[in-house]
């Protein structure tokens, strides 16, 4: 064997070693019965035709490849981001294990969060027991200031009652009554992560201020409340925060994941690191007003402060793009009686003078996007603003009321108005369109990778580059710590698509002495 103790190769260049590939083809020939060369082409080939995308675009009862997870994800996320709170699902150890991977490949952090371990059992007779047992393990053993308890499938399917249950663990000495326990149920198998979100967001701020709203007065703190929604670059949190600062305004940012899984590596373990106080999110109702960055997917939440705290929640569209983050900042100093800073309006003129230096390169690139329904309202608005021609976009967990109003800002934009907009669908209808409706490139997470590989199978010719923006980005380093909202964000996007563009450019002009009379030193 090749491998050797002195030069260890890792999986990808260990299986190029010759003993490896006899191997494969041995298994292949003996052991897999698979079909003829020829045949897998021969599928793989139809698999991108009108002909397929009409099969697939007709198919009711099965989905392939979701362009969303599911609602208990989304809740492990709003409750890591307040301050000595665990995370804690009542339902199966396997969707925890889960929830925790798909944070840790996005982070590349360790991620608190519990569950009760329901079985097979638990399932027949109900998980009371183990909600018993979970919380007094986990209050012993991590000794959380706060428990924030959200269900799976399986918790849902036969009806446990959180409250009930949760009520009953205290009355039975499992849990000290003191100890905060907000809740939200969170079944996986209607909504998304976005939806888990807001319902665990509601949650918290219903526990901890729906029976104190007495002496609350609407503006009393001179505040602004920031609720980010379910947020991933966690270089949003800290753009938000710099530009109020900057103006000179007080906030509360309602759940802070920036610290809790962004720790630095000092020799020390955080458990619990930064997040929320939850004395601000008591004192949020005398905030002046809640500003929701993400309103598409909050709508729960937004009810709550409207008819509880009873206060107005500005018509704002998440901040991406110039626009949109200027309406955000005008709205701020609007409220606030607060004077945009220099600081502000230079750093919106660098990206106004970024946007010119590069759209030559953007103007008439088509691109086809996938997410989630804020994300995509603005990074299509973005889009737009540099010149870039919208295609397609997918958003798999969006809503009828979600998809008028998607086609309606398209439609205000000659680079936006002949896009589809496409709800309910999956990557398997994406990948059939970029085969159909090829894009120059497509703007996703890291699932898309896998489309971009079978476009390239079928010709270098048919291949659709993918930009890793969104959630979640597995295969690649330290991109969640960047930012996509404010001028900061759009600055960050605007170079990482422009740079794509001009090494696809490079790429097709390559070819010594035939395409490279293009491959130019200074673009």
């Amino acid at each position: 064997m090749t491998q050797k103790v002195e030069q260890i190769k890792t999986g990808y260049a260990l299986f190029k070693q010759p003993e490896y590939q006899e191997l494969l083809a041995s298994k292949h020939a003996t052991f897999e019965e698979a079909v003829e060369d020829a045949k897998v082409k021969e599928v793989f080939d139809w698999t991108t035709t009108k002909e397929y995308q009409e099969i697939n675009f007709n198919r009711k009862h099965v989905t392939i490849d979701p362009a969303k997870a599911c609602q208990p994800l989304g809740a492990v996320l709003c409750a890591l981001g307040f301050e000595k709170t665990l995370p804690y699902v009542h339902g199966s150890q396997g969707c925890v294990a889960y929830f925790r991977t798909y944070f840790n490949r996005h982070f590349k952090e360790p991620v608190a969060c519990v569950s009760d371990s329901m079985t097979e059992d638990a399932a027949v007779f109900g998980g009371q027991k183990n909600m018993f047992a979970g919380l007094e393990n986990a209050y012993a053993l991590y000794k959380p200031e706060v428990i924030a308890v959200s269900t799976t499938c399986m918790a849902e399917v036969i009806g446990d009652d959180l409250n009930a249950f949760i009520g009953n663990a205290k009355k039975e000495g499992h849990l000290p009554e003191s100890v905060p326990t907000p809740f939200a149920h969170t079944p996986s198998f209607v909504g998304s992560h976005v939806t888990g979100w807001d319902n665990m967001f509601e949650g918290i701020l219903r526990y901890f201020t729906i029976n104190e709203m007495e002496g609350k007065q609407v503006g009393s703190n001179g505040k602004i409340n920031i609720v980010p929604g379910f947020e991933t670059y966690l270089g949003n949190y800290r753009v938000i925060q710099r530009m109020l600062k900057e103006m000179d305004v007080d906030y509360s940012f309602l759940c802070d994941t920036s610290e809790v899984l962004d720790t630095p590596a000092d020799g020390e373990y955080r458990m619990y690191s930064g997040g929320t106080p939850v004395a601000e999110v008591k004192d949020a109702p005398n905030a002046i007003t809640t500003i929701m960055l993400q309103p598409d997917q909050l709508t729960k939440s937004t009810k709550f402060v409207q008819e509880i705290w009873h206060q107005d929640v500005p018509k704002l569209n998440i901040p991406m793009g110039l626009e949109w983050t200027d309406d955000f900042v005008m709205k701020v100093s609007e409220l606030t009686g607060k004077p945009i800073p220099e600081s502000i309006t230079k750093e919106r003129g660098r990206l106004v003078d970024m946007m010119t230096d590069s759209h030559t390169w953007l103007h008439g690139v088509t691109i086809s996007i996938f997410g989630d329904p804020d994300y995509l309202s603005g990074m299509c608005k973005l889009l737009t603003e540099l010149g870039c021609e919208i295609k397609h976009v997918l958003c798999h967990n969006g809503s009828k009321r979600w998809r008028k109003k998607m086609e309606a800002q398209l439609a205000e934009t000659p680079y936006g108005e002949n896009a589809q907009v496409l709800v309910g669908h999956d990557l398997w209808h994406f990948r059939s369109l970029m085969f159909t409706e090829k894009p120059d490139l497509m703007i996703g997470n890291s699932y898309g990778k896998f489309i971009q590989r079978d476009t390239k199978a079928k010709g270098e010719e048919f291949e659709v580059p993918l930009v890793r923006i969104g959630f979640p980005i597995f295969d690649r380093h330290h991109l969640h710590r960047s930012a996509t909202l404010g001028y900061e964000g759009a600055m960050y996007v605007l170079t990482t698509l422009v740079n794509e563009v001009l090494a696809k450019l490079d790429r097709e002009t390559m070819a010594l002495g035939k395409t490279d009379y293009a491959f130019d030193l200074v673009r």
